[in-house]
């Protein structure tokens, strides 16, 4: 397995990739309904290749798995990134290594891993490599995830170090808010 960041090379097979997994965070009843996966069009992938972090593992030329972190600015069109960058300025998160804020953290993820890789240790690698690429920039990565997405959360929490700073509810929807040191 090979985990690096991603490159203009790789544009088409990620964005084939989104066009076939953007709804794979929801429950099959959960698709076509009110709920929608999170997608990125093939000019947001560029930037985030070029300006971001976004990093692949691969298997025999495949990719068997991604995660994406950018800086706040980047996911700034969408009304639920709008509104956690206000909660990261105008609350109080505290975590061991100290406060967390919009100025000191980006969003992490979505991060995807292929159904014939998951249970093999990927999600921590990928996690793992990439708190190594932003730690240069950010101490922290926040990220949030839908309260009735148990596995995700989960994976989160155990494989991913991620602890949960608040929790909030956006368009009638509850979510946790998570945040992991970098370093």
């Amino acid at each position: 397995m090979t985990i690096r960041l991603a490159t203009g090379a790789d544009l088409d097979a990620l964005v084939a990739l989104e066009a076939r997994e953007w709804q794979a965070e929801l429950t099959p009843g959960q698709r076509g309904a009110l709920m929608t996966g999170q997608h990125f069009s093939r000019q947001e992938l560029s930037e985030l290749i070029q300006k971001h972090w976004l990093l692949l593992a691969e298997r025999g030329g495949e990719i068997a798995g991604y995660v994406i972190a950018g800086h706040w600015s980047f996911f700034g069109d969408w009304p639920l990134y709008r509104s956690l960058v206000k909660r990261l300025e105008t609350s109080r998160f505290e975590m061991p290594q100290g406060m967390v804020g919009a100025s000191n953290s980006c969003q992490y993820g979505p991060i995807w891993i292929a159904p014939s890789q998951r249970g093999t240790g990927l999600f921590a690698e990928l996690v793992a490599e990439l708190k190594t690429r932003v730690a240069p920039q950010y101490p922290y990565m926040v990220t949030f995830i839908a309260e009735d997405n148990e596995r995700s959360f989960a994976a989160h929490t155990q494989k991913g170090g991620m602890q949960v700073l608040d929790f909030f509810e956006f368009d009638g929807r509850g979510y946790y808010l998570l945040a992991t040191a970098t370093t």
